[in-house]
């Protein structure tokens, strides 16, 4: 007996640009342009101070600062360009961008913060003079510039990785100017150099963190994983629930960009009268669930070796 092969789209993919178009909707690159105008000024005025100053922390700072200005740069490109349209090759159009930067921005933020490790650890070793006063004027307008960069990215940071890389270099910078502030004021009043690499350790420790997440997820992405929201054996019974459904073999699921969760499997449906509306039901609870591209093959009898290969 032959077996049937359906598609079932979500109604944002009749074509493939509407997929730049369903994910682009919230990227945030007006705030990603603000907090890249804040940026760049905050890096002018921490190189000018770390150096005047001779202060790791601030210099680590700047570093920090840096690669927050390249980050977002970057994101705001992509944030642009993911939402042009696809082509006949590129059928997803350039969503991927998105991971591709967020995972550039996370392994760029691991790189700074080994510098930053060793710079510290020599620093311990061999204290050096640094001037407090101008050092805590410095790392004070910092902190007031990175709260404010931070706060324009707050409210857009969950919808994409893309963007959530920019908010995490500006969250680190903002952490990073905390310490700086301290280890100025005891600096300033105490006189105990080690509060300079000290700092410098302790927000490149929070740093690391932040960035290390982001990594993975930017990986778990491009290797196709199942997203953690989408457990396979949940998305399997829902399936296997609807009427007419023998079983449910070789699914797969996964995310395209940040929004953009897809889905592809095989459902044995004996009688042949059944598959339109499995087809439409499937496609309805897939839907209800977030997943919003959907591939369903319906077979009237078990493919055997084949779906064996497919599942390969």
């Amino acid at each position: 007996m032959p077996h049937t092969h359906a598609h079932a789209h979500g109604p944002d993919d009749g074509h493939h640009h509407d997929h730049g178009l369903a994910a682009g909707g919230s990227n945030g690159s007006g705030a990603l342009r603000i907090a890249l105008g804040l940026t760049l000024l905050l890096l002018v005025g921490e190189s000018v101070g770390g150096y005047l100053s001779n202060s790791l922390a601030l210099l680590a700072d700047a570093g920090h600062v840096l690669t927050d200005a390249g980050a977002l740069g970057l994101s705001l490109f992509v944030a642009w360009f993911c939402r042009q349209q696809g082509s006949a090759e590129k059928t997803y159009g350039y969503l991927r961008w998105e991971i591709l930067a967020a995972l550039i921005n996370g392994a760029t933020l691991l790189g700074i913060s080994a510098w930053i490790l060793i710079e510290a650890v020599l620093r311990l070793r061999t204290p050096e003079p640094v001037h407090g006063g101008l050092m805590l004027v410095v790392a004070v307008v910092g902190l007031a510039v990175n709260a404010i960069a931070a706060l324009v990215l707050h409210p857009v940071h969950e919808g994409s990785l893309n963007v959530r890389g920019a908010y995490l270099h500006v969250l680190g910078d903002l952490l990073a100017s905390v310490g700086t502030v301290v280890a100025a004021v005891v600096i300033r009043y105490t006189g105990w150099l080690d509060a300079d690499p000290l700092a410098s350790l302790l927000s490149t420790a929070l740093i690391m963190r932040g960035a290390w997440s982001l990594v993975r997820e930017s990986v778990d992405v491009l290797l196709e994983s199942a997203p953690s929201n989408f457990p396979l054996a949940g998305v399997k019974a829902r399936l296997e629930a609807i009427p007419g459904v023998e079983n449910v073999h070789d699914l797969h699921v996964w995310t395209v960009t940040s929004g953009l969760v897809a889905a592809s499997a095989h459902a044995l449906v004996r009688d042949p009268h059944d598959h339109q509306r499995v087809l439409e039901r499937a496609h309805d609870v897939l839907h209800e669930m977030g997943i919003r591209h959907v591939t369903m093959q319906i077979e009237r009898t078990e493919m055997g070796p084949r779906d064996a290969e497919s599942a390969h």
